[in-house]
């Protein structure tokens, strides 16, 4: 019998191609979206989720006086480790790391640069399971100068050569000689942590910073005992924080972040600088949404496509019955047509999902594969998803077109009954609804995006060349810029402590002539004396740096401004401008010189916050900003690299634009609403599917009354108005309850940036325009093709 069923099933699979191709297509498209978001899904769960100790990340809540707003940062203190360690029973271990970028390392002729060189604690391979090839985990980083090198850094360094107790160097200190003492495997992209060098901390850091309980500058790891009860340790953290700190205690709060979190719950976390490929754990359960909401218009799209054809199936459902077959194993053959249906889509969406798997990949930046379907576990979900998707899709047909009564069907007569269309209508809204839904928010996504990224953040970031400085070139910071400016085809060279579009560094000041001495927290940038000029960053009063200024001059922001003067209301924010301040670490305070307009030195996602600008050296910078002629960019690029070879020979000339590290902030962002839009494309086309499938319907049902109507007299359009009216209803009523859920869902999204789009209700209005439009041109082909047929043809049996 079940193999009769399938039979018959592939017959009628092969028999009706263009039904079976749009419900193949509905089904397919559903489960590749399924399968890429379960991809990406696994993907996601996989950061860090091969090291199996309880590790937590220590991070802080700052709330300092002068910032905006208190803020998480993935910072801490140097004290910290060892002492919590020393005074918590549940904490077995820890280790803090500090890293720099772009760090050359010698071996005899042979040089390499280390993207990402990582100092840390010796415990660091005993708390995270990174694969150590050669070496103990106990030993590697014993004494101070051992190294580790990832197998790929080895092997560029030393080739085929055994590098075990080798010694190499730091290209721009002889004095900086390490020890390798082990060889670790490269580090997988599913970890947040990324490094192809590991070195431990010199004994005379740990003996200077022991006691350095007001500097945050190391990320602090600490492996608890299992079952630790997180949240009584952490009551116990302000009694700790009040004991080292005393009254400094009020403006920190420790916290405890699991490891397998850090990647995708850090986004409201600043100074986060070893989380690689950050990601919101938030959008994954918008993209398993989504993927159910285009899976569920599948699924109803073929459920409105198989009652479509209830009339070019009924007679075969009569003569069936009237030869003796029960209404349970008619509906058995259909439930078995649409499982055979599912699994031909599922065949077809590895077919989909191979070919924008590149795509994809490229989208998201990560290297998604087939893999996970490997697995046998992964390979049972898909085949018990697929029976599911199968039987959902099935279970009403097979219920609708068995009750069929033989003795009707078999005179042409079908009475389907009010509530059956009922049914088929609430389908059509419920997947229009999807549709409309997820169109309103790409709209909306992309907006938010474009107004980010074409906003004006108060300085000029087109036409800058950006070049990262590591410490064997910072010296040679003058010369290069002494040597660029002599090029016609470029304007300005700068150089900062950090670049724009980082969580600038922050400090302490203090400023006098305002009534008491005042102690306040602020943004920190030092940079050489063309930065105002080469961003061209409005000043509201004062003067840009001078070199009377140099280490004496400060600029701040009117958030600063505004900072400063809240103890003094209505004076204005030029009486700034000669107030003595200062860094609180310094025993001479210099002068307030200038105020700059604000200017949105970070993402759009977080509020302005105080900044202050200084000029206390023109010598050695770890970013350079180079200005240069727009119509002669190319040129300026080649002259640039050219002066670079002459002064810094053995060092290659990198470089980058800054506006696109400003589109690099806003990535997670962008992708979101590709990715959306994609889905609203998707589920909009396998919508419009299910509408054409009911207008089929429709026709086919009303065939008879069209022609006595044509007979009648009635025209062409007045035919057409009469078929498409009923399903224009359910579009519109498909839009009044898109509209109130994405309102709020969009509402809540967009708390999530400081400056940000208002709803408005034109995008509304233009996407039940654009829906309608694409139903009602949908619809027109069955209606139009329906009322210009010969109604001698619909009438013959009558």
């Amino acid at each position: 019998m079940l193999r009769n069923y399938f039979k018959i099933a592939i017959r009628n699979l092969w028999k009706n191609k263009i039904f079976s191709l749009v419900n193949i297509i509905g089904l397919s498209a559903g489960i590749s979206v399924c399968i890429v978001v379960a991809l990406f899904v696994h993907r996601e769960n996989s950061v860090d989720a091969f090291h199996t100790k309880n590790m937590y990340r220590l991070d802080e809540v700052q709330k300092f006086e002068g910032l905006v707003e208190p803020q998480k940062v993935a910072l801490s203190m140097f004290p910290m480790g060892p002492t919590l360690q020393s005074e918590f029973p549940e904490i077995v271990n820890y280790t803090r790391i500090f890293g720099e970028k772009k760090i050359p390392f010698l071996y005899k002729n042979k040089q390499i640069i280390s993207q990402s060189l990582l100092w840390v604690d010796s415990a660091f391979f005993q708390v995270f399971d990174f694969k150590l090839l050669k070496g103990s985990k106990s030993g590697v980083l014993a004494k101070s100068g051992s190294i580790v090198l990832s197998k790929s850094m080895s092997e560029k360094l030393f080739g085929s050569e055994d590098p075990i107790g080798k010694t190499i160097s730091r290209h721009w200190s002889d004095s900086m000689q390490f020890m390798v003492t082990g060889i670790m495997e490269d580090v997988p992209e599913n970890s947040h942590l990324q490094m192809d060098i590991i070195t431990v901390f010199p004994t005379e850091t740990k003996t200077n910073n022991i006691a350095n309980w007001g500097n945050n500058w190391v990320v602090t790891y600490l492996e608890l005992l299992p079952n630790t009860n997180i949240g009584a340790l952490e009551k116990k953290l302000p009694a700790y924080l009040k004991k080292h700190i005393g009254d400094g205690e009020k403006d920190y709060e420790l916290f405890l972040q699991p490891l397998k979190e850090i990647h995708s719950s850090s986004t409201d976390i600043t100074h986060d600088y070893f989380n690689y490929q950050k990601f919101d754990k938030r959008n994954t359960y918008v993209f398993i949404l989504i993927a159910f909401i285009v899976l569920g218009i599948g699924c109803m799209n073929f459920i409105n496509l198989s009652t479509a054809r209830s009339v070019g199936r009924a007679k075969e459902v009569g003569i069936r019955k009237t030869v003796g077959a029960s209404r349970s194993q008619l509906g058995q053959q259909f439930i078995y047509e649409s499982l055979l249906y599912a699994f031909v889509a599922m065949l077809f969406s590895f077919v989909l999902v191979g070919l924008f798997l590149p795509y994809i990949n490229h989208l998201s930046g990560y290297h998604l594969s087939y893999g996970l379907l490997a697995e046998a576990k992964s390979v049972c979900l898909l085949l018990v998803g697929t029976v599911l998707v199968g039987f959902i899709s099935g279970i009403y047909p097979a219920f609708y077109l068995s009750s069929f009564k033989p003795a009707l069907v078999l005179k042409g007569s079908i009475q389907v009954g009010k509530n059956k269309s009922v049914g088929r209508n609430l389908l059509v809204i419920c997947q229009f609804s999807g549709a409309i839904f997820l169109v309103i928010c790409t709209v909306f996504v992309v907006k938010q995006l474009h107004f980010m990224q074409s906003s004006d953040p108060g300085f000029s970031k087109d036409q800058v060349v950006s070049i990262t400085l590591s410490p064997a070139v910072q010296e040679k910071y003058k010369i290069l810029k002494q040597e660029f400016l002599k090029s016609p085809t470029i304007e300005y060279v700068t150089g900062s402590f950090q670049r724009l579009g980082n969580n600038l560094h922050q400090t302490g000041v203090r400023i006098q002539g305002l009534g008491a001495e005042r102690e306040l927290t602020t943004s920190l940038t030092r940079v050489d004396r063309d930065f105002i000029q080469l961003y061209k960053i409005e000043l509201l009063a004062g003067h840009d740096f001078r070199e009377s200024d140099k280490g004496k001059g400060f600029l701040v922001n009117e958030v600063m401004a505004k900072e400063l003067l809240k103890n003094t209301p209505g004076v204005p924010v030029e009486s700034l401008i000669g107030k003595p301040f200062g860094l609180s670490f310094q025993d001479t305070l210099g002068t307030i010189i200038g105020i700059t307009r604000n200017f949105n030195f970070n993402s759009l996602h977080n509020k302005i916050e105080t900044l202050t600008i200084s000029n206390l050296s023109d010598n050695a910078f770890p970013e350079m900003s180079v200005r240069a002629n727009s119509m002669h960019m190319t040129e300026a690029l080649k002259q640039m690299e050219s002066s670079w070879k002459k002064i810094i020979p053995d060092v290659a000339f990198e470089y980058h634009f800054l506006d696109e590290d400003f589109e690099n902030m806003y990535l997670a962002d962008s992708q979101l609403s590709e990715i959306v839009g994609i889905l609203s494309v998707i589920a909009i086309i396998i919508a419009s599917m299910g509408l054409f499938g009911l207008a089929a319907y429709s026709v086919e049902k009303r065939t008879k009354e069209i022609g006595v109507r044509k007979v009648l007299g009635a025209s062409v359009q007045n035919i057409n108005f009469l078929l498409t009216r009923d399903f224009l209803k359910l579009v519109l009523i498909s839009n009044c309850i898109a509209w109130p859920i994405a309102w709020f869902v969009l509402q809540r999204w967009l708390q999530n940036f400081a400056f940000k789009i208002e709803l408005n209700l034109g995008v509304f209005l233009l996407t039940a325009i654009v829906a309608t439009s694409i139903a009602l041109i949908t619809i027109s082909f069955q209606t139009i093709k329906a009322a210009v047929a010969n109604p001698v043809k619909s009438l013959r049996t009558e």
